[in-house]
């Protein structure tokens, strides 16, 4: 098949301006840092929220930065997906965390009960009943450990999941080691619960990678539970003249539309272009397109940027290039940034 290109004759009419800057972040949560950094230095400048864009290839590529901007008080409203909080199976997962952390949380045992196969309200109301009123209830002090321990007389189904639990709820037991445990126990009633599930995976290792960074559940349920002030749209809407929310949009939503600063995130080789890609010569000449689009929203600021050392479950490699779509890019085009702990 033979293939076509046509030839871009870029050029401007505006004089000046400063470089497009990539930004090189030793891991992911240093990015989001600097994002949140680099808007709250624009919002000083007088630059508004909704005049600046955070743009990604995939939706769940944006949850590590949906957690800081939250902690840093900034309103976002988030096109093209939903956010990370939002998400039915991250719901699940968190709820698996919320009994760990509070054996007396009603709404996440129900939430997690429903989740087993032939367990239905009654069964779930009646497991409920009973770890509220026998196990810790006020009239009857028992010890975590011991609470955790009992539970032979629950259904085959519901006993297994209190297996897993008491495994993972010592102290001693990170986070991430937690979360891998549980997501081993979620994983087959994911799979038959949505029948897309192939498409929310990521989601769920991207929670795992999220959870690393953390000491204690407590302190990771607590970042999960902030939230801005907004709701998000999976459609691009123009926000209202009063409205001051950043913008956060995949690179698809955001065609045809321009901001005065714009960072394009996660340009990570194997997650820009997506590492499927690589092996298709179509596919790559689409993600070059959407890299494209993605550069030629900004107006006046480009921060082009991506962690290093991510591991990537799918081919089991640690991915640290830059998108091949940007490296070797002269640095009087594309000016280099480092961001390391300090």
């Amino acid at each position: 098949m033979m293939r076509h290109k046509y030839t871009k004759v870029l050029y401007t009419k505006k004089p000046g301006g400063i470089l497009p800057q990539l930004v090189i972040a030793a891991n992911e949560n240093l990015q989001s840092k600097f994002v949140v950094q680099k808007v709250l230095e624009l919002r000083e400048e007088g630059v508004r929220l909704q005049d600046i864009a955070v743009l990604f290839r995939s939706s769940y590529l944006s949850f590590d930065l949906e957690i800081e901007l939250a902690k840093a008080n900034i309103p976002f409203l988030k096109f093209g997906g939903y956010k990370f909080i939002e998400t039915a199976h991250v719901k699940d997962m968190v709820s698996y965390l919320r009994v760990l952390d509070n054996p007396r949380d009603v709404v996440a045992w129900n939430r997690i009960l429903l989740l087993i196969e032939g367990v239905g309200p009654r069964t779930a109301e009646r497991v409920i009943e009973n770890i509220l009123k026998r196990r810790v209830g006020p009239e009857r002090e028992t010890s975590l450990q011991k609470f955790w321990q009992e539970y032979d007389g629950y259904p085959e189904n519901v006993q297994q999941l209190f297996s897993v639990l008491s495994r993972v709820v010592p102290d001693s037991i990170s986070p991430p080691e937690k979360v891998a445990q549980i997501l081993q126990y979620y994983e087959p009633m994911f799979r038959s619960r949505y029948d897309d599930w192939n498409k929310r995976l990521k989601d769920l290792e991207m929670f795992e990678q999220i959870s690393e960074r953390y000491r204690s559940v407590s302190n990771f349920l607590t970042d999960l539970a902030l939230e801005p002030p907004n709701e998000s749209v999976s459609d691009v809407v123009p926000p209202g003249k009063d409205d001051e929310c950043l913008v956060l949009s995949t690179i698809h939503s955001a065609k045809g539309l321009e901001w005065h600063s714009v960072f394009v995130i996660y340009t990570l080789d194997g997650r820009f272009p997506i590492s499927r890609a690589a092996h298709d010569e179509d596919e790559l000449e689409e993600e070059r397109r959407i890299m494209y689009v993605a550069c030629t929203r900004a107006k006046e600021n480009l921060f082009v940027t991506y962690p290093i050392n991510i591991y990537d479950r799918e081919s089991g490699t640690i991915l640290s290039k830059p998108s091949r779509f940007i490296e070797g890019i002269d640095e009087k085009l594309l000016e280099p940034w480092v961001i390391d702990e300090e």
